[in-house]
């Protein structure tokens, strides 16, 4: 068996922020080529053309700001005092002051399954919400781990990236569904077009509006996922220096991906908060290629490298 590389926790956290600046310009020059393409299609001169994505970004504020609570709601998950939970209250209480983050609201999900998330737009506005079975079946040091490992979403601020990632997500598929819709009810090709040298110019901008609606919700999702697995490896750093313990960690992911409970709240639109995918039961290639999660064994990997 080769040996192990270690791996500096600080050259994780630099090198998965990195990368995911790299992926969020991709996404946001993706979204202004497909704005551009859009109002050339309605006919709006170039200057303008960008502006069409203005009503898309009215919706995707609202999308924004409604987002935690929506999540919250999904999962079924109850607020919890430290009357009803002193022992995990205290644990967020305590990683909350060695963070330097102020204290978040608490949730508990009255279900078997092993599993957590964290949501909010900042660390002043913000929740971590565990299952029953993560309490009922994890060690104290194991808990810990994963709530440093939510916590460091917080405090990265990955709940506001995903949330603006899923958003941007949205508004490429929007776009992506009115360009085809006009492009098969012919707008943009109308007769002022023609016999003034437009005809042969419009057609060209038909033809990428059609293949920028095909490809760019697959391109969005595929970045989508590609930033959700970086943020996964950049809290799973973070979350085992704030402990000082990887193997704590480590060994939660363990336990949370070899139990067979399925959790019964979890849905395709709520799957990328958790700590590790939830819809166990959709397990496929295209699915494992395609997936806001890494492989639970190379996190585990890369922790014990740590």
């Amino acid at each position: 068996m080769p040996e192990q590389q270690p791996v500096l926790i600080y050259d994780r956290i630099d090198g998965n922020r990195r990368n995911t600046f790299v992926l969020l310009t991709v996404f946001v020059l993706l979204l202004a080529g497909l704005s551009i393409l859009f109002g050339l299609m309605i006919g709006m001169p170039y200057p303008l053309a960008p502006l069409v994505i203005i009503p898309f970004l009215i919706f995707a504020v609202i999308s924004y700001y409604a987002s935690s609570n929506i999540a919250l709601g999904i999962s079924g998950a109850k607020e919890v005092s430290k009357e009803q939970e002193p022992e995990l209250v205290r644990t967020v209480e305590n990683l909350c002051i060695g963070a330097g983050l102020p204290m978040p609201k608490v949730y508990v999900i009255e279900d078997g399954s092993p599993n957590a998330f964290a949501t909010g737009r900042d660390p002043d506005h913000a929740a971590v919400a565990v299952t029953r079975g993560l309490l009922d079946k994890l060690e104290k040091i194991e808990l810990e781990g994963v709530i440093a490992h939510e916590l460091s979403h917080i405090g990265n601020y990955d709940i506001r990236v995903m949330t603006i990632v899923v958003v941007l997500v949205g508004i490429a598929a929007l776009m992506a569904d009115f360009m085809l819709r006009l492009t098969f009810f012919g707008s943009g090709r109308r007769s002022s077009n023609k016999g003034k040298g437009g005809g042969a110019a419009m057609a060209i901008v038909l033809l990428l509006a059609i293949a920028a609606a095909i490809l760019t919700p697959i391109a969005a999702q595929a970045i989508r996922f590609a930033v959700s697995r970086q943020r996964e490896y950049l809290a799973d750093a973070s979350g085992a220096l704030l402990t000082r313990s990887p193997e704590g960690l480590a060994s939660a992911l363990e336990k949370i991906a070899a139990d067979p409970d399925k959790l019964e709240s979890a849905n395709k639109a709520t799957a990328h908060l958790y700590i590790n995918n939830p819809l166990k039961e959709h397990k496929s290639f295209l699915n494992n290629m395609f997936t806001t999660h890494p492989p639970i064994e190379e996190r585990v990997r890369l922790l014990r490298a740590m």
